[in-house]
């Protein structure tokens, strides 16, 4: 969802349309916590960025649901959270103090670990999901502890207990160099045609370096085949100068949206692949300029 303003386009003429006015509103204001917090959860601001568009359609699916006596925050967080945890089960994390033999509520203070905020950010990824989002909630988002006991659906004991185990943890951990994630020669030679070709607005070129059922997501825009998008249309009339470069963010390997300065290109954005024998599925974020501003490491490489 954009931050553009399309309460004017609505009338408040019941509780429906008031709960999407608030919706709307809430979204604009909290839509780069929300991306924060998945990305440090799912530990790639890509994969958190499509968590969140997740959490965001099932939460406009279940806007008619919503009790209109609780605020929308909580709400939009817990589903997110949610989302977090499924994403993360997919992936085969599993919870390791939830499998683990129930510790007792009682504990001893630990005091956040590093300064909190950006520090404690990047080295949770150590953390069992649980231990990571009581982290992430107290000592970044600042949440009582209250809250985080609904949102990740525990008691405040319990919360106490996972977050006197993480900041051991971290306390005894360091922050280490993202890891870069190897790349095939076959797949990094699709992409460096990809770039080739793309910048130089051979459309033609692009299709053949494409599967006949290639899908395509352009995040908050379009989801659906490669085929059915009018893909290169729309950059072809993009309001800015644009080309593309082979980089990495936080050590994916990635095609890096780049954006015409007064005096440089600087990176925008980013385009994620799945390659087979060809590209078979293409997640662009061009619209998304908030997931390279929340990287950790952007490198880039020649365009």
């Amino acid at each position: 969802m954009n931050t553009v303003d399309n309460t004017q386009y609505l009338e408040n003429t019941g509780p429906f349309e008031a709960r999407y006015v608030a919706f709307l509103e809430t979204i604009s204001t909290l839509r780069a916590s929300l991306h924060r917090y998945c990305s440090r959860m799912t530990g790639s601001v890509m994969d958190g960025e499509d968590v969140v568009q997740e959490a965001l359609f099932e939460a406009y699916r279940k806007l008619d649901k919503f009790d209109d006596s609780r605020p929308i925050k909580p709400w939009l967080f817990r589903i997110a959270h949610n989302r977090c945890i499924d994403f993360l089960r997919r992936r085969g994390v599993r919870d390791e103090a939830d499998a683990a033999v129930a510790l007792p509520d009682s504990y001893t203070p630990a005091d956040p670990v590093l300064g909190t905020g950006k520090a404690v950010e990047h080295i949770v990824l150590t953390l069992p999901p649980k231990e990571r989002a009581c982290v992430l909630l107290k000592d970044v988002f600042d949440y009582s502890l209250e809250e985080i006991a609904e949102l990740v659906d525990s008691t405040v004991g319990g919360v106490k207990a996972a977050l006197n185990r993480a900041r051991t943890k971290l306390a005894e951990s360091s922050p280490t160099a993202t890891s870069t994630k190897s790349v095939s020669p076959e797949m990094k030679r699709v992409m460096q045609l990809y770039v080739e070709r793309f910048n130089r607005r051979d459309w033609d070129g692009v299709r053949e370096l494409t599967s006949a059922d290639a899908r395509l997501n352009v995040a908050e825009r379009f989801a659906g085949k490669f085929t059915d998008a009018p893909y290169f249309f729309n950059y072809d009339r993009w309001p800015w100068p644009w080309k593309l470069a082979l980089g990495e963010v936080d050590g994916e390997a990635v095609i890096i949206i780049l954006r015409r300065g007064p005096d440089t290109w600087t990176p925008y954005s980013a385009i994620r692949f799945v390659v087979g024998e060809q590209v078979e599925r293409i997640v662009d974020y061009i619209h998304c300029p908030w997931v390279i501003e929340a990287a950790t490491t952007v490198s880039v490489g020649n365009s």
